[in-house]
């Protein structure tokens, strides 16, 4: 999957917990639910261009999400390596 399209979805998922009055709650929101419903790989690829400083488009918070989140995102088998 294109970062693009990635971005956008993680975006949108931002935009639900961008309203949330506490900060940690929707940082653990916006990575539990990518968690659960993004495949390994596009976890992976959002991570990846995140550490890279690809993902210029992608809202802070969501950044934020990424960044605290990381190793919760990774999929198991990453984990092992």
């Amino acid at each position: 999957m294109h970062l693009e399209n990635l971005v956008s979805m993680a975006n949108q998922i931002g935009t639900f917990f961008f309203f949330f009055s506490d900060r940690q709650e929707a940082l653990e929101g916006i990575a539990t639910h990518i968690h659960k419903f993004w495949e390994p790989r596009m976890r992976m690829r959002l991570i990846e261009a995140v550490a890279a400083g690809q993902a210029q488009d992608l809202m802070p918070l969501v950044r934020d999400a990424v960044q605290a989140n990381t190793e919760k995102l990774k999929p198991l088998a990453s984990l092992a390596k």
